[in-house]
């Protein structure tokens, strides 16, 4: 028996990247899920590809109309919502700060801040009125420590995290958690959609991304969407009961600073400059 054995989901952002595979792990742990996107071809497949323990919705979690439909039909459908998982974003708005646009940021506004809103609002009735049930947001190493995106997407997440340890204090008392997961270098198809590229290029140059992205951080390997998905599970599974209004970090170490050979040679380096002997 899974960890999630009797529990439903819903993933926003499931059709690809991290959302996907953790809508895979879910079912693999014995659960259901509700696969939420705007991707009708990719959600769709993915929902078949599962079988009767998933679901495809289209969802704007834009539009708080489709957030709340979203989640009752996972009520309807599967008998319960037991856990959110706000995964849905994008990079955003990008460049220097001076260049800002304000479309393009109320658009990331929106999607990355408004949308975990509305998915907390809509989700919060449901799972009081069941006295249990666990939300996860997306957050991000950059919301933690700066340099890790562009400017506005950044305060997005770490007002993604601040949000996530004041609703679990509200909704912590009703038996509902409440916490985020924030990514480090992950190799998912984001990157390349920020570049401009075309789904084809995206997944041809996975690979360079992961290359890249394998000296981030101390432990030398890429972050891989199984390793956020790894951790969703967790926090929507009863192992993590006691664990509210958590952003727990999953990123090599990469915020820990340069690695201990890195730190190192920097050390070597200064003491070439200064004329130390060891």
């Amino acid at each position: 028996m899974g960890v999630l054995e009797g529990k439903t989901a819903v993933i926003t952002g499931g059709a690809s990247g991290i959302g996907a595979k953790t809508a895979r792990r879910f079912v693999e742990e014995g659960g259901k899920v509700v696969i939420a996107d705007i991707s009708d071809e990719d959600g769709g497949k993915l929902a078949e590809e599962i079988g009767a323990a998933a679901s495809y919705v289209h969802t704007d979690v834009c539009n708080e109309a489709d957030v709340a439909s979203v989640l009752a039909h996972a009520v309807s459908h599967f008998g319960s919502l037991d856990c959110l998982f706000n995964n849905a974003g994008s990079a955003g708005v990008d460049g220097m700060i001076e260049e800002t646009d304000a479309r393009k940021m109320a658009t990331t506004l929106s999607l990355l801040l408004g949308a975990v809103v509305f998915g907390m609002k809509h989700a919060a009735p449901i799972m009081k009125r069941q006295k249990s049930g666990s939300i996860i947001s997306t957050a991000s190493v950059a919301g933690i420590d700066t340099g890790r995106g562009p400017h506005v997407y950044s305060a997005c997440k770490a007002a993604v995290i601040h949000l996530t340890r004041s609703v679990a204090k509200e909704l912590g008392e009703s038996g509902v958690r409440v916490n985020c997961i924030c990514p480090g270098g992950i190799v998912t198809p984001i990157f390349g959609r920020h570049l401009g590229l075309s789904e084809y290029e995206i997944q041809e140059k996975l690979p360079l991304v992961s290359e890249v992205l394998c000296n981030a951080q101390p432990i030398r390997r890429s972050g891989q969407p199984d390793d956020i998905a790894n951790a969703a599970v967790w926090l929507a599974s009863d192992a993590s009961s006691f664990v509210n209004g958590e952003a727990l970090v999953v990123d090599g170490g990469m915020t820990r600073g340069p690695g201990w050979s890195e730190s190192q040679m920097l050390m070597d380096t200064f003491r070439d400059i200064l004329g130390v002997q060891e």
